[in-house]
């Protein structure tokens, strides 16, 4: 018997993956965000590469006789900025930079809203009261602000940056994953495996967590969405990724003054900045009625 369960299970697993796939590759929007959101991967990853420009070089044949950033053309394909820079190789290194931060930001509130949510929700009593009381404060202040505040009073840096978006993201999902254990530890399989002998962690991450594995990986994947935005609000205003290295943020504040007579370069980084957006929220939004029965039963 002990050998065979996990023969049996395999199957079972690979049934759910090919249910999961059936209902998301259904959906248009699902697919255009995966397509997208692909894309952006494949920039972050050949950069150095797509490049014709270093991105961080003030090129003197780069401004015009009157030192005005020159349009898009045959040497410069997306144009110049008000330094004579590559607008094109400061995008694709800025997209970079703007995923990266996101990225390592939303492990980060990944990781301790699993914690404390497990935490609080599994165990209850008093240090279910502390985390859910910190929480509560926490959500109390405008995040955006917050981030601010902190990244004003901090030395800015790209280290800096994803330590403060990641401290300020995973009060939400904290509470939903801790809601989530309240109800299963109360479960019967969860009191057959204590009743025989099964620890709390084997418990917690054999039983418990993978319960809530699909509801956190379809919030993280909007919340992507949100901390991409932080990064290039904190840019734009200065206390985010600083110059000379690219980021959405600082190349729309750096183009909004050449606004009306260089709009180039405030739109390609716009059209990034929204195509990121829109294509984790998208995707996030087929994951979840891809992972979710009834919505698969719709979908059918």
């Amino acid at each position: 018997m002990t050998i065979t369960a996990p023969l049996a299970s395999a199957p079972a697993s690979n049934r759910a993956s090919q249910a999961v796939w059936r209902r998301f590759r259904r959906q248009p929007g699902a697919l255009v965000g995966l397509i997208i959101a692909a894309a952006l991967l494949l920039i972050c990853l050949f950069a150095p590469w797509l490049t014709l420009h270093d991105p961080t070089t003030q090129y003197p044949s780069g401004l015009s006789d009157l030192g005005s950033p020159l349009p898009p053309g045959h040497t410069f394909w997306f144009g110049t900025d008000g330094l004579g820079r590559d607008v094109y190789s400061r995008l694709l290194f800025g997209t970079r930079t703007s995923l990266y931060i996101a990225l390592m930001s939303n492990l980060i509130a990944t990781s301790v809203a699993l914690l404390l949510g497990t935490v609080a929700g599994y165990f209850g009593g008093l240090t279910d009261t502390l985390i859910m009381r910190l929480t509560d404060v926490l959500i109390s202040f405008p995040v955006l602000l917050l981030a601010a505040f902190l990244a004003a009073v901090l030395r800015p840096g790209t280290g800096v940056i994803i330590a403060v978006i990641g401290g300020v993201s995973w009060f939400y999902l904290a509470r939903i994953v801790r809601a989530e254990l309240l109800s299963i530890r109360r479960r019967e399989y969860i009191d057959a495996a204590r009743a025989l002998g099964a620890s709390d962690a084997r418990i917690v991450f054999r039983h418990a967590l993978p319960q809530v594995l699909g509801q956190v990986l379809v919030y993280s994947t909007l919340n992507f969405s949100t901390t991409v935005l932080f990064v290039a609000a904190l840019s734009y205003v200065g206390i985010g990724v600083q110059p000379p290295t690219p980021d959405w943020g600082n190349m729309i504040a750096d183009g909004s003054q050449y606004l009306t007579v260089s709009p180039w370069l405030v739109i390609f980084p716009g059209i990034f900045l929204g195509l990121s957006v829109l294509s984790f929220n998208l995707l996030g939004d087929g994951l979840r009625d891809a992972l979710d029965p009834k919505s698969g039963k719709k979908a059918n």
